[in-house]
């Protein structure tokens, strides 16, 4: 049987260090909030059942847009609330999960946007292993000790040194009754969990770290993690979508996301939204996974009347499933009516918050088929759509 496996993304921290007006979590890196591959990664991972975010109070506003998309899917449990300090933050999403009662809790930075699936993979083997465990990788740097004026006084060896990074790995019942035992102690000083553990007598092994997992902590390091994601995001794909829906009765369009009121509306199992279906289709495409009816076929009644923003969202997943990135969205509507240019800017800002990245990447264009065809003849509306994603040169 095999073992259920929960994770917590830890993201109720300040984080002010790295520059910006707001949280380090909630910064664009690579066109998407650094707290998202994280919690994408841990709810796309076949052994994690459930993904518990641990916010700051102040921050559900900004965890909302970061998360579009993400947060309906059916292992990511609603936000709790974290504490004064990381070890109380932590405490909070145990707590949070304890009627769920998992076998393993992996507790991870949100500030580590880089976590491989394989990582993932090595700290459930692990924990299941030793009941605790984190990863680390070896000391490169040759390591002084110095004294108060700045005299080096040592040269440490470093053989036996390791930087220990996340998402460190435990069992659920161990680490639960470690932070229960911290807190009634009246002890919150502990830097991570591992050092928790030890306290607890528990005894803490390693395992492989990666030296891409990196966090980011200052303006410097968001520079560099531009630069590892571009140079690890090498796989440039374009995929182009088309979708076309007949006008019927009704009183508005949904286009791009958002309702249009209008003369007329458009026939189809869904909202019939051609925008998102056809960068739906676009983004699929780029991925050489099928098209929309593969993955929410006509014929399936669950999808009948569905808010196609739940297509998009999807797709996007799809994406960061692979370890991929959305680089830029761009999508043209042939109509004569309804006008899309007084609905321009709050459509790139809907498709930007269902695909979480920012809407600088959205592009949207309007045009008519002067009168010709089916369109000219206003019997119904056409989206054409292109896609660019980046994946690693290791996706499929």
């Amino acid at each position: 049987m095999r073992p259920r496996v929960a994770a917590i993304v830890v993201a109720a921290g300040r984080g002010l260090r790295a520059g910006g007006d707001v949280p380090k979590q909630y910064r664009m890196m690579g066109g998407e909030p650094v707290i998202r591959p994280s919690l994408a990664r841990f709810a796309s991972h076949p052994s994690i059942e459930a993904v518990q975010p641990v916010i700051h109070p102040d921050d559900a506003a900004m965890f909302g847009a970061a998360t579009v998309g993400l947060t309906v899917l059916p292992n990511v449990l609603p936000a709790v609330h974290g504490g004064t300090t990381r070890q109380g933050s932590v405490r909070a999403g145990m707590e949070a999960l304890a009627a769920l009662a998992p076998e393993i809790v992996l507790v991870h930075d949100a500030a580590r946007p880089f976590l491989s699936e394989a990582l993932v993979t090595r700290a459930i083997t692990a924990g299941l292993a030793s009941g605790a465990a984190v990863p680390a990788i070896a000391v490169a740097d040759t390591v002084k000790k110095i004294d108060a004026a700045g005299t080096v006084v040592a040269t440490i060896d470093r053989s036996d040194l390791r930087m220990v990074q996340t998402p460190q790995a435990f069992r659920f019942a161990l680490l639960l009754d470690a932070h229960r035992r911290a807190h009634a102690a009246q002890r919150d000083d502990f830097t991570d969990d591992a050092a928790l553990a030890e306290w607890a007598g528990h005894r803490v092994t390693v395992f492989d770290g990666e030296s891409s997992n990196v966090k980011l902590t200052t303006s410097d390091d968001f520079q560099r993690a531009e630069a590892l994601r571009a140079a690890t995001l090498g796989d440039v794909r374009t995929g182009n979508g088309f979708d076309v829906h007949a006008f019927a009765d009704g009183d508005h369009v949904m286009l791009g996301g958002v309702r249009i009121a209008h003369s007329r509306g458009v026939t189809g199992h869904s909202d019939a939204d051609v925008a998102l279906h056809a960068l739906v289709d676009a983004i699929l495409g780029a991925l050489a996974e099928g098209d929309i009816g593969v993955h929410f076929p006509p014929s399936d009644p669950q999808w009948k009347g569905a808010s196609s923003d739940r297509f998009l969202a999807f797709a996007c997943e799809r994406v960061r499933a692979r370890g991929g990135m959305i680089a830029h969205l761009d999508v043209t509507v042939v109509c004569e009516a309804p006008r899309v240019s007084p609905h321009r800017d709050a459509m790139r800002a809907r498709i930007a918050a269902i695909a979480g990245i920012a809407v600088e990447r959205v592009a949207v264009k309007a045009t008519t088929s002067e009168k010709l065809g089916f369109t000219g003849r206003r019997e119904g509306i056409v989206a054409m759509a292109t896609a660019t994603v980046r994946l690693p040169w290791s996706a499929a």
